[in-house]
């Protein structure tokens, strides 16, 4: 299974469309928020709250870090999620950096849950995890194509390791 997802390119059109649907439901999340304006401290608030009660939504461990870290810088979670949902979006959409864009994706997907939220971050999550699986073949049909070689190129270039001196 995982060498079909790596390599086929019938897997590639599976995964295109997954990337497309995921692509539309970010793209679309993070306009809206954009646009509309956007406070996630009435969310944060809310998620603390679900930590309460004998099956709390909330684990006690991440409310702890939205009370000591997201709240108080409200601010840059403002910025973070409507731009990184917008984004990633694009990305999964166009085939850019498809394998970052997922990832990135999930962390968020992540986040909503922890913050007991279910919607359809669970749906998201497993087709992501198909398409991070997949790696490079996922973005085949998109701008992958003909970034990654470039992008090969230059880690190869940076990262090069010395020739040792051969002595005879």
């Amino acid at each position: 299974m995982l060498r079909f997802l790596r390599e086929s390119a019938v897997a590639s059109y599976a995964l295109l469309v997954f990337r497309l649907y995921l692509g539309y439901a970010w793209l679309a999340a993070g306009w809206e928020k954009i646009v509309g304006g956007f406070d996630a401290g009435g969310f944060l608030q809310g998620a603390v709250e679900k930590t309460a009660g004998e099956h709390p939504a909330v684990p006690a461990w991440w409310a702890a870090f939205l009370e000591g870290f997201a709240i108080p810088n409200v601010g840059l979670f403002n910025f973070l999620v409507p731009w990184g949902e917008f984004l990633v979006g694009l990305g999964l959409i166009l085939g850019c950096l498809t394998t970052a864009a997922t990832f990135f994706g999930m962390v968020m997907n992540f986040a909503f849950l922890f913050s007991g939220t279910t919607s359809t971050n669970p749906q998201m999550l497993l087709l992501s995890i198909f398409v991070l699986v997949a790696g490079a073949n996922a973005g085949r049909i998109g701008l992958d194509y003909y970034l990654l070689p470039h992008l090969r190129k230059l880690k190869a270039q940076i990262f090069r390791t010395p020739r040792r001196a051969v002595r005879t």
